[in-house]
């Protein structure tokens, strides 16, 4: 029998009382849908399947890129033909067990949220950022995935809503530098670009990936992937949060720096260009 807030429920009848709640034994991914096709789904599908071996869930045979496109296509169509928004994608083990689980297979949850932005845009509003600096961190493996066990970034949410930031960086216990709270760090400084390591602790992300990829391939500029002390946020020309769905957010302010966003204005540009073809 489960007390939910007052309310009694047979426990038998409810998938409430799963695994991802009890434990945070599941992970997600982030999608951006334009007209019923998923970016940089491949990229997303491979980061899936490593993340689930990672947590040593099965992998079911049905588990195809083909089998989550439909499943993903099925619920879209619930809300419009030409879907357009974010899919959040979370996958928990089943079962019972403690934390010794009863079962290795997978369950998946598919939920979509219909919104028209179809291209990736400069953010034309201030965006003003700081340290947080109560948690930390810790690198390894798992901090590279995204599982749901973010409550560092649920509490770094709430200190920068209390104190009128729009974002936070996040540092890891040897007070390097390494993400923002829903996305990837990168810093300009003059020729160079540089975001922290994995091993610094920072998500591998998709539009990471993309946005060293398209560095390379379409910039004379030079990539660094490299250890950030937080000194060198004040020294740098343009600070960048990036992730799958706003694909580039330029920093205007970092405590008493005001930032440009030239550079991020033409990579977002790259990035329209790359996803016309999808």
């Amino acid at each position: 029998m489960i007390n939910y807030n007052g309310n009694f429920i047979d426990q038998s009848n409810t998938d409430l009382i799963n695994r991802g709640f009890l434990f945070g034994d599941s992970i997600f991914d982030t999608l951006k849908i334009v007209n019923n096709n998923i970016l940089f789904w491949e990229e997303h599908y491979l980061r899936l399947m490593s993340s689930i071996r990672i947590l040593r869930m099965d992998i079911p045979d049905m588990f195809t890129p083909e089998f989550f496109e439909k499943e993903i296509l099925k619920t879209n169509l619930k809300i419009e033909n030409f879907f357009s928004g974010r899919v959040r994608l979370s996958i928990f083990r089943s079962g019972g067990g403690l934390y010794s689980p009863e079962s290795s297979l997978p369950v998946y949850v598919i939920q979509s949220k219909k919104f028209d932005e179809k291209t990736f845009k400069i953010n034309d509003k201030p965006f003003k950022v700081d340290l947080f600096k109560e948690y930390f961190i810790q690198p390894n493996l798992l901090s590279n995935i995204k599982t749901n066990n973010k409550i560092l970034n649920v509490i770094g949410s709430i200190y920068a809503n209390e104190n009128e930031l729009d974002n936070c960086i996040l540092l890891n216990d040897k007070r390097n530098v390494t993400e923002f709270l829903n996305g990837n760090i990168f810093i300009v400084n003059e020729k160079k670009i540089k975001t922290p390591l994995l091993s610094s602790g920072c998500l591998n992300g998709i539009m990471r990936k993309k946005i060293i990829e398209l560095i390379k391939t379409k910039s004379n500029l030079e990539i660094e992937e490299i250890v950030i002390s937080p000194f060198e946020l004040m020294s740098s020309d343009e600070i960048w949060l990036t992730n799958s769905i706003s694909g580039i957010v330029a920093v205007s302010d970092y405590r008493k720096k005001k930032f440009s966003n030239e550079i991020a204005k033409e990579f977002v540009r790259f990035l329209n260009i790359e996803i016309e073809n999808i």
